[in-house]
């Protein structure tokens, strides 16, 4: 893809002032993305409401606005994870689901190697108000006949930190191995020696 087909295909959308196609400084080809400059912010926004997920040569492009801020990037205030998407759920479909919330800076449905949904997907939202509301309205759902999951996006380290606290307040144990004739009582008797015990399920 070149400077001269984006050209062809934002212009008409607006006035573009620039377009730069970027590329390996050593071997010159394309790294995959672009900047594409208009002279009006209205004209950018048209450009991603109309041209978002279309084709380019064969794959759809993803249209964002640019910010060339890594800190604001990488912000994750207003960022959420969606899980347990229809595998018909692709990433128009999830733009347009949460885009009455707000202005979305990205969204992306994760994929396999041969570009199969694997269930889930993240929005990125420009304002955080954005994203709580799509929480409360969209958590626990349908969307295409199945219960769709949305939370605030977590980051590794948070997620590893939520984990630990987890481990650390753990109560819930499972036990195997017992024979078909233990009853539920010699099974609460043989642990309540450990100490007290809220609930016993037998399966």
């Amino acid at each position: 893809v070149s400077e001269a087909l984006l050209y062809d295909i934002f212009s008409p959308i607006g006035s573009v002032t620039s377009i730069r196609v970027c590329r390996d400084a050593v071997t010159k080809t394309s790294l995959g993305y672009a900047y594409v400059n208009f002279s009006e912010h209205e004209a950018g926004k048209t450009a991603i409401e109309k041209l978002n997920y279309t084709p380019i040569k064969g794959k759809l492009c993803r249209i964002m606005w640019s910010q060339r801020d890594p800190a604001l990037r990488k912000k994750g205030n207003g960022n959420i994870f969606i899980k347990n998407l229809n595998a018909d759920i692709d990433n128009k479909a999830l733009y347009d689901t949460f885009s009455v919330f707000g202005n979305i800076l990205s969204s992306k449905i994760a994929t396999d190697e041969n570009g199969n949904s694997k269930g889930f997907g993240f929005v990125h939202f420009e304002e955080e108000s954005a994203a709580k509301e799509a929480i409360d309205a969209l958590n626990g759902m349908l969307l295409n006949g199945q219960e769709i999951y949305v939370a605030p996006h977590l980051s590794r380290k948070e997620r590893d930190s939520q984990l630990e606290e987890t481990k650390a307040h753990f109560t819930n144990v499972y036990v195997k191995n017992i024979t078909p004739e233990t009853t539920e009582e010699e099974f609460k008797e043989y642990f309540s020696k450990i100490g007290t015990i809220t609930s016993v399920a037998l399966e």
